[in-house]
């Protein structure tokens, strides 16, 4: 699960993402608005712990406002973070779609717990995913329209090479053997022999166009995402 952190201090900052990735998490740190919205242009986090005071032109709740605004965002999990712990802050950024609150200082147990909590409630049935959508780089793919974009462009897929794409662009950077692509789109079991798996990638890299070498093969392992061009 991809958790980020927005948070203007840089000793918090590390300790959060340490903590997370402590406890198994893939966490990134991000120290403003700006930080933020350009790492959202390629990949999308399972939750983000936002931070109300940022420096710059946005602070973290006109980022909350504008994840719930849009969306390709909106479905994103938010746990805001703030030394304020007065009732109505908190009501407030609920009210606006936040899913959590949690007062400064805290422990990183505590915030570890948190997001579990809300992972739990957030994550989701069927009916939840259908409305995601997946950016890696140039690539754009909905789900609830079961579309496909590449550099702009609509890209025609093929049932299983659309579920391979979707595959790899919900975990980007995550390494899928051969057995676990099959079982994930063909619900077979997989039988060493078969080229099954190598010739839709094949088929995919070739459609995606100069964005095909996102996918890389991993010798002796299978197949992963490259989070960036």
């Amino acid at each position: 699960m991809k958790v980020w952190c927005v948070e203007d201090d840089a000793s918090i900052r590390e300790i959060e993402v340490y903590a997370l990735r402590s406890s198994g998490f893939e966490a990134k740190g991000l120290e403003n608005a700006a930080e933020f919205w350009a790492a959202l242009s390629s990949e999308i986090p399972d939750l983000v712990v936002l931070d109300i005071m940022l420096p710059g032109d946005m602070d973290g709740t006109a980022i909350l406002k504008r994840l719930r605004s849009a969306a390709e965002w909106k479905s994103i999990p938010v746990i805001m973070a703030s030394a304020k712990g007065q009732e109505y802050e908190k009501v407030k950024l609920l009210d606006l779609g936040a899913d959590d609150y949690i007062v400064k200082p805290f422990g990183v147990m505590e915030l570890v717990s948190r997001i579990r909590a809300v992972l739990r409630r957030s994550s989701p049935g069927p009916e939840k995913a259908e409305g995601r959508v997946l950016r890696v780089s140039g690539i754009v793919l909905s789900t609830a329209e079961r579309t496909v974009t590449v550099g702009g462009k609509r890209v025609e897929l093929a049932l299983k090479e659309f579920e391979l794409l979707r595959t790899f662009m919900t975990r980007p950077g995550i390494v899928f053997t051969r057995s676990q692509l099959f079982a994930n789109v063909w619900g077979e079991e997989f039988e060493s022999e078969s080229r099954t798996v190598d010739m839709h990638i094949r088929n995919l890299r070739q459609k995606l166009g100069k964005y095909g070498v996102l996918i890389q093969t991993v010798r002796g392992v299978g197949y992963k995402m490259e989070k960036k061009s």
